[in-house]
């Protein structure tokens, strides 16, 4: 009985070390997080704005969070030139007030969007406030697409992606609300889609039957791996392929 007791209590210290040493993790990326943000709030410094497009190729940039961010450029379309112009844990605001400084200078032919999880992701911790963050997105949005558009660009403005079932870590500040705020956003940027913006709808790629994203596809809780890539990058480049940049 004693060594039975024994081996629960170095399972439980186990355990204990283990979870103690995810905490400290965590915390210490979002500090790190918060302080790099303090110290430059938009990320304006991240890329190097002197970096001009010199080929005759159409330039497509990838831009908003860490979602677009992890996103590489589809394989065999050489004759695009592609650049990356995502940060991550950035909102909807983040993103637009930017978009002078990473996107202007670049005057790309193509602008494709991912953006809008991280408001979304904060409505639990002020609910109170979901309206207002659920319309600052979509104004925000709505914006980056009209800046671009303004360039003469064409847009690919992708539906937020879908996320998956929160693990045991976030539940405290995770609520089926930022669901519902996704596709209720979602729906709305379907309403912007026009001539020259292309809406790419990941759920139909990403999501599974009950709206969550595919577990072949997720890497984690809110991003996406390889095969979640490849996935959107087969019809991201039947999309570009379309386009006519004459």
């Amino acid at each position: 009985m004693f060594r039975l007791i024994s081996i629960l209590l170095v399972i439980i210290f186990a355990v204990s070390l283990i979870l103690n040493w995810y905490l400290f993790q965590q915390s210490q990326q979002y500090y790190l997080q918060l302080n790099q943000t303090r110290l430059d709030p938009l990320g304006l410094t991240v890329y190097d704005t002197s970096i001009k497009n010199l080929s005759d190729k159409p330039e497509v940039v990838f831009f908003g969070d860490s979602r677009a961010e992890d996103w590489h450029a589809p394989k065999l379309l050489s004759q695009f030139d592609f650049v990356n112009r995502g940060i991550g844990a950035q909102t909807s605001s983040q993103v637009l007030y930017r978009f002078e400084r990473h996107i202007v200078p670049l005057q790309p032919q193509v602008v494709i969007i991912q953006v809008g999880i991280n408001d979304l992701k904060t409505i639990p911790l002020f609910p109170h406030q979901k309206e207002t963050i659920i319309a600052n997105c979509k104004a925000n949005i709505a914006q980056i697409v009209s800046e671009s558009v303004a360039l003469d660009s064409t847009v690919i403005l992708t539906t937020i992606f879908p996320v998956g079932e929160p693990p045991l870590m976030r539940q405290p500040f995770w609520s089926p609300d930022v669901t519902q705020a996704v596709d209720e956003v979602n729906d709305y940027l379907k309403t912007l889609q026009e001539a020259n913006v292309i809406i790419l709808d990941t759920y139909p790629i990403l999501g599974d039957d009950d709206g969550k994203i595919q577990p072949r596809y997720a890497k984690d809780l809110l991003h996406l791996n390889e095969n979640g890539y490849h996935a959107l990058n087969v019809e991201l480049a039947i999309l570009l392929r379309s386009i006519d940049f004459q």
